[in-house]
């Protein structure tokens, strides 16, 4: 929230929200993540001058690119690992990496370990990580961490460190499947790169030759391992739970990135501060009304249905109302301009700025579309509602009001309580098939447009339970938006 300019001014001034174009400014650029991310920064690394630190930091930082692969042996995880390098052009870090190809400060005492056939200590791993870690390859096209961290200590050396992944791939597969695989695992003992005989086979023909089965990849060494595994895991899984997806290695290649990549391209929930505004469109009969009811009761969101505050003006002999009421009258559309001058009034009033807003029945073509935008008034968050034709119309036709009460049924879903009411029922002109046939050309003549306008749109599928549909359009509402590059 803004603060008082002054110490005189009034407090309602104290507390004014953000004006609509600076809210959707810092929202779809990531500023109040980005603002998040330096603050961290700042509180791990404690530098002397905070200030030279970030403009190091916002010149060199890729925030994105930091992913741990993790999971038990012979689960792929050098196979996702790699893949994610190539589509991100990222640098991938692995124990082969850290002790066969880099000329790190302590890469010798790690070997020495190694040869000797000592485990390597978690303090030792962590800072062969750290130092590899902030070099400037890593910084700029981020970072694939294959294998690490092993197990709960080496996650908090880490974490001690700084090193944070944004996303943790857990793979997983039943024992038995990963002991059987391990059995096709072979060493390159000129570069320590680990192949597969049926998975990942090299294409050089002297690679090949030279190829070894691994000393520790027989089945009892496998199985140690693997206990080993499942000791840590559940500690490691705690640690990362809310940045980590478990994904089933146990299926064909295609499908495990498939999902990786889908994971690893997902935005985290950020605490940032989030102001709704939320549009509805879809064919008359589809549920927008009703949703939008339900979403403004629980989320204290402002409902606006266009077709309603049109009428609102006219009832309420407001300047515009008094320009829209020949046309409502008439029954002939608003011209857009007044449309648009009546919705940017409403939008524009406190409660809208504080609490956020739903509309619904505007805009109805990209033309229109284009007018909101151009007024700043942008959702972020767009649904198209879809409903098949015949549905529709069962819906919509079978519409009945009774004249006495106002009570509307519907003749299969809610028919009348008494033969009285029922003999007394009326059908509204518009819901009359032909008419219903029109206004679905009308939308259906326009939805294209719309659809390639909000390309960031959620689809509904709203031939189902109401509070099904309530449900998954919730779920969108809190999802983060696609992260964009400028």
């Amino acid at each position: 929230m803004a603060e008082a300019d002054t110490e005189d001014a009034a407090p309602e001034d104290a507390a004014r929200p953000w004006p609509p174009p600076a809210g959707a400014y810092a929202e779809e650029r990531g500023l109040f993540q980005l603002l998040q991310n330096m603050l961290e920064e700042l509180l791990i690394h404690k530098p002397d001058d905070p200030i030279e630190f970030m403009i190091n930091h916002l010149k060199q930082n890729n925030d994105d690119g930091k992913i741990c692969v993790l999971g038990p042996p012979a689960s792929g995880k050098t196979t996702v690992a790699m893949w994610l390098c190539k589509h991100f052009n990222a640098i991938r870090v692995s124990q082969e990496t850290l002790l066969f190809k880099e000329a790190l400060r302590q890469t010798e005492e790690a070997k020495a370990y190694k040869e000797r056939n000592q485990k390597i200590p978690n303090a030792l791993w962590a800072n062969l990580i750290q130092e590899r870690l902030s070099n400037v390859d890593c910084i700029k096209q981020g970072w694939i961490l294959e294998g690490f961290p092993e197990n709960q200590e080496q996650a908090w050396m880490l974490q001690s460190s700084g090193i944070f992944p944004r996303h943790v791939v857990m793979l997983y597969a039943p024992d038995t499947v990963l002991i059987e695989r391990s059995g096709g695992k072979r060493l390159d003992p000129l570069t320590q790169e680990v192949f597969h005989t049926t998975f990942d086979w090299p294409s050089d023909p002297l690679v090949q030759l030279r190829l070894v089965k691994p000393e520790d990849f027989s089945e009892q060494e496998v199985s140690k391992k693997l206990l080993e595994y499942h000791r840590n895991f559940p500690e490691i899984f705690h640690i990362y739970q809310k940045v980590l997806k478990s994904i089933n290695a146990d299926q064909p290649c295609v499908d495990v990135l498939s999902q990786v990549l889908a994971f690893v391209q997902s935005r985290p929930r950020s605490a940032a501060p989030f102001t709704p505004r939320i549009l509805f469109l879809g064919p008359p009969g589809s549920g927008k009304s009703l949703q939008a009811a339900l979403i403004a009761q629980k989320y204290d969101v402002v409902n606006i249905c266009c077709g309603q505050l049109l009428k609102e003006a006219v009832a309420d002999n407001t300047k515009l109302g008094e320009l829209v009421k020949p046309y409502i009258d008439s029954e002939y559309p608003v011209p857009d301009n007044l449309v648009l001058k009546l919705l940017t009034e409403r939008l524009s009033a406190l409660d809208c700025l504080s609490n956020g807003w739903v509309l619904s029945g505007f805009p109805r073509n990209v033309e229109q579309g284009e007018q909101l935008q151009k007024a700043q008034i942008n959702p972020n968050r767009v649904f198209f509602f879809n409903l098949p034709y015949e549905s529709i119309m069962e819906r919509l036709a079978q519409r009945r009001t009774d004249p006495v009460t106002g009570e509307r049924y519907h003749t299969t879903f809610r028919p009348a309580p008494t033969p009285e009411i029922q003999a007394r029922l009326r059908q509204n002109p518009k819901d009359e098939e032909e008419n219903i046939e029109k206004r679905l050309n009308i939308y259906y003549s326009n939805v294209k447009g719309l659809e390639d306008f909000y390309q960031d749109a959620f689809y509904v599928n709203a031939d189902q339970d109401p509070y099904v549909i309530f449900e998954f359009i919730e779920s969108c509402i809190i999802k983060p938006l696609p992260c964009k590059k400028h």
